[in-house]
């Protein structure tokens, strides 16, 4: 029986750990895990880092860098050959959608295709104040960036879901992800706004039915992220579980993803997506 984590991070990344790609790997296969995707975000490019209104500081925390990409994917592949009789692992990356910067993003993907057999595609930034911003970073800047930009969480999750949506259309070469990362990561900090009313909103609602719609038909994968539910202010999966039961009636394939950044993250919440 096939068990499989499909989204996993490395000490390549600046918001990780620093635990050991190997460390984990070796946790994986005491869990039983048969497959295991490293799937660390690649860099992003210079011209849409100089858009994103945070801090150089957290901006570097996003991603690993440019001078560290053949080094990742050349440590990947050694990991993959030498526990090849262990499991199965499946070397890629965390693609970020980046609105206006396909053609970089096509680049990437012309350029480390060949060494990808898996991938995500996800959403980490928005137009927000003053610029690009994060979605994920912490519930202040969230805040300040997001929420107030848009005004409230109705209006966040509708030009949320449409990004989601244009990602699943966009060109981005034949080495495009087939899989949607943590597609309700803007519900992360929901419980920090104990004054704001948080849930998907109807309107939000129906363009996530529609996406799944799209998504199937476009015979796309969706990360079933656990992270969420051990996040301050999360509280549940990325998608939440009514989303995940309609998406699976739908026939789409939900595939599990821990997203661990630490040793400590590795099959955790394996129970709930098994159990749901």
């Amino acid at each position: 029986m096939k068990k499989w984590d499909g989204h996993t991070h490395t000490e390549f990344c600046p918001h990780g750990s620093g635990d050991r790609l190997e460390s984990m790997i070796e946790k994986a296969i005491t869990l039983g895990f048969t497959d295991y995707s490293i799937t660390e975000h690649p860099p992003m490019p210079v011209a849409f880092e100089e858009l994103i209104a945070n801090p150089m500081e957290d901006i570097a925390t996003a991603a690993i860098r440019w001078d560290q990409l053949d080094t990742y994917f050349k440590h990947a592949h050694e990991m993959k050959q030498k526990y090849k009789n262990q499991i199965r692992i499946h070397v890629g990356l965390e693609v970020d959608f980046l609105p206006g910067f396909e053609r970089d993003t096509r680049a990437l993907l012309r350029e480390y295709g060949s060494q990808m057999d898996d991938s995500i595609l996800s959403l980490h930034f928005m137009p927000g104040t003053e610029g690009w911003r994060f979605i994920d970073f912490s519930a202040e800047d969230f805040e300040a960036g997001i929420l107030q930009h848009y005004g409230d969480f109705a209006a966040v999750q509708k030009a949320y879901y449409a990004l989601i949506r244009e990602s699943l259309f966009a060109d981005l070469g034949v080495a495009k992800p087939k899989r949607l990362g943590h597609i309700s990561l803007c519900q992360k900090f929901q419980g920090f706004f104990t004054e704001e009313e948080t849930g998907i909103k109807s309107e939000a609602r129906l363009q996530i039915s529609q996406l799944l719609k799209d998504v199937k038909a476009q015979e796309y994968q969706l990360d079933w992220n656990t992270a969420g539910l051990y996040k301050e202010f999360c509280g549940e999966t990325y998608p939440p579980l009514d989303v995940a039961k309609e998406a699976r009636g739908l026939g789409i394939e939900l595939v599990y993803g821990s997203d661990a950044h630490r040793l400590a993250d590795v099959g955790r919440g394996y129970d709930y997506y098994e159990e749901n």
